[in-house]
């Protein structure tokens, strides 16, 4: 037993010196200025030059949003209160909510954070670590990928440089910043413990930093540093199970976030490409059947959209995806997270694996095809009727458009239509996609004559 407690002492200590080599390195690289001392006089490691560095650009943002309060429309009448003694209440709340942002141009004055952190903010307030209190404006956000910006006046401020997050490796140390439960300022520590993970239902784009620096609720739109006090992610969630931190945070990475800011900075949204492929996880089994199993990672061609950028450029279902612009794809979720990064009219090379034969081919990126269409936008007599791509209703159909809802005692309602019903033709011209069936609109005034099939049946409604 004493042998083997001596071999664990060893032990501690040699993984101890490790950390603090580790540590001394980055205090003496991360800043000019002096490590921490001890009473004796000692030099300790320390994170706090670098801090001092980083946390002035680390901001809290507090948020007032208005949202109506429904109630009975009895209680609004003013005599009904009086008669049952019912007391006045304000017709609107004010919700408040606690975040975190990060100045990435002190310039401008723009600061990063979450859309959740600003979503229906009527009001946003960033309060810098100095102490001031700033009125923001919105800039541009964006809930698929939970990315905000907004903007601050540009007076004294100071912004953290982005660092390249694809250089990032699983066991770099990094740090998190922000405000947790309105504490205020809060820096916690730990390492990246995952890359790209995904799949987590958390947003629409996902392709998240996983770390073990604690992230606790308030730290939304926070800062994850590395030790060169450089930003590699923007901290966005965390699995808590039980409530509380257990040690999985996620951050969503540099290079994102930095390609979605571009876009919000200029058109206030973000405008996603389309490519027109169905793509799945390319497994050693696949890859096998395609013969193509010296391929490590990447993704199968499942379905090639007709007419997409893709059925253009010649691509084909069981095209195995390898490379975007030459960077390697390891899963179908980094090449929609890739694509819907990429502006419209932008040209992308794919690697592809074709009988097991690599070739590249280039796809000019579109814009995304209208997924849905409501019915007062095309004719007053279609009111109250959603229409979308036949497959929503008709999985093995590629062809129509399908009449997704129609709200009871509509005007489409009372034409006729019903959800389920597949539009074949409009006056008498067929109608195969969404666009054709903008095109196939008649004249004010004009009659409407749609070819519907509905089930088993085939039938005409004539709309006046």
């Amino acid at each position: 037993m004493k042998a083997r407690k001596g071999r664990t002492s060893r032990h501690k200590i040699t993984v101890a010196a490790v950390l603090l080599a580790a540590l001394t390195l980055v205090a003496g690289t991360a800043s000019a200025s002096l490590p921490s001392v001890d009473s004796q006089g000692n030099n300790l490691p320390s994170l706090a030059p670098m801090l001092k560095q980083v946390t002035p650009a680390v901001v809290n943002i507090s948020t007032v949003g208005q949202l109506r309060v429904e109630d009975n429309p009895l209680l609004r009448d003013p005599f009904f209160r009086r008669f049952f003694n019912i007391p006045d209440r304000p017709a609107q709340r004010r919700p408040q909510s606690l975040g975190s942002g990060v100045v990435i141009d002190a310039d401008k004055g723009y600061v990063l954070t979450n859309h959740h952190v600003v979503d229906k903010a009527a009001e946003i307030t960033v309060t810098l670590q100095d102490g001031r209190r700033l009125d923001a404006k919105l800039v541009g956000s964006d809930a698929e990928a939970d990315i905000a910006v907004v903007q601050i006046p540009a007076d004294g401020l100071m912004a953290l440089p982005l660092a390249d997050s694809d250089s990032l490796r699983v066991g770099d140390f990094v740090v998190a910043i922000g405000n947790p439960f309105g504490l205020g300022q809060t820096v916690t520590s730990g390492i990246v413990s995952a890359l790209g993970r995904t799949g987590l239902g958390i947003e629409g784009y996902e392709d998240f930093i996983q770390t073990d620096a604690s992230i606790n609720p308030g730290n939304s739109g926070g800062a994850l540093v590395n030790l060169a006090g450089q930003l590699v992610g923007i901290n966005t969630a965390i699995l808590a199970p039980s409530g509380g931190n257990v040690g999985i945070g996620f951050a969503i990475p540099s290079n994102m976030v930095q390609a979605i800011t571009r876009q919000l900075v200029e058109y206030g949204e973000v405008r996603r490409g389309y490519l027109g492929i169905t793509a799945q996880n390319l497994t050693p089994e696949l890859a096998q059947a395609f013969g193509a199993a010296s391929v490590e990672g990447g993704a199968v061609v499942v379905k090639v959209t007709k007419g997409s950028p893709a059925d253009k450029a010649g691509m084909r279902s069981g095209d195995i995806v390898t490379s975007i612009n030459g960077r390697a794809i390891h899963d179908a979720a980094e090449i929609r997270n890739r694509v819907g990064l990429m502006r419209i009219g932008e040209r992308v090379k794919l690697g592809v694996m074709r009988d097991d034969h690599a070739r590249e081919i280039s796809v000019v990126i579109a814009e995304p095809v209208e997924a849905r269409l409501k019915g007062e936008n095309l004719d007053s007599r279609l009111a109250g009727a959603v229409f979308g791509q036949v497959n929503e209703v008709a999985p093995n159909r590629d062809q129509g458009v399908a009449v997704l809802e129609v709200e009871s005692g509509s005007a489409a309602w009372r034409g006729g239509l019903r959800p389920g019903d597949i539009i074949a033709s409009v006056n008498r011209r067929p109608v195969v996609t969404l666009d054709d069936l903008k095109a196939s609109m008649p004249r004010q005034g004009d009659a409407l004559l749609l070819n519907i099939q509905r089930g088993e049946l085939a039938l005409f409604i004539l709309l006046k």
